[in-house]
């Protein structure tokens, strides 16, 4: 079975690209996904038990705990020992159970997969990836986002440029969406081929 691992900064078309691998009927692990559900279940006593009062009704605050952690080194890394472990659990039953399906491709999807080294733990790594002013359009764009929040986020970061250098492969969005649907197309016939189940 081979293991992609997508990545990409902020507005790059990760969560696009990711979608356009489901839809080609690739199974993909969704790291944030994994993270939005440990915070309304199984990691919400956890982190209030080391951050108290940011849950209420049994769901994770982010805004809290966001709070909680920005800019404190120590604390965000408290919270990664909670996290982190119930995020890696998750991923290696997610990757059991496609090798049990007979699986020959899968995709990670992991924001932060070359920041926290998780490229080690895949056979290639693709990156979305488009022109810095297409980016910037794109998430200047969102609610509640300014220039300051988006260097501010870009600063945490691996650069976009050491991104494609480390890329295996590169999906570029700039070119528009339906292009980018085809280098992923592209991408899972040459990867997954006709070879067992996809």
């Amino acid at each position: 079975m081979l293991v992609l691992g997508l990545t990409g900064s902020i507005g790059m078309g990760k969560s696009t690209t990711s979608g356009f691998f489901r839809d080609a009927g690739i199974p993909v692990h969704d790291a944030d996904a994994v993270v939005h559900r440990l915070y309304s279940g199984e990691a919400v006593a956890l982190i209030e038990s080391a951050f108290p009062g940011v849950t209420a009704d049994g769901v994770v605050d982010r805004v809290k705990l966001g709070a909680a952690v920005l800019g404190k080194p120590d604390a965000l890394k408290k919270l990664e020992t909670i996290v982190h472990p119930l995020v890696q659990q998750a991923k290696q039953r997610f990757l059991a159970r496609c090798r049990a399906e007979g699986r020959s491709l899968v995709v990670l999807d992991v924001p932060l997969l070359l920041e926290t080294g998780g490229d080690a733990n895949v056979d290639a790594v693709v990156v979305a990836s488009a022109p810095a002013e297409v980016q910037r359009a794109r998430v200047l764009a969102r609610p509640g986002m300014t220039a300051d929040k988006l260097d501010a986020i870009l600063a945490r970061q691996v650069p976009d440029s050491e991104k494609r250098r480390r890329a295996h492969i590169i999906v570029d969005t700039g070119l528009g969406f339906d292009a980018a649907r085809r280098q992923v197309q592209a991408v899972v016939r040459a990867f997954a081929g006709s070879r067992g189940r996809i």
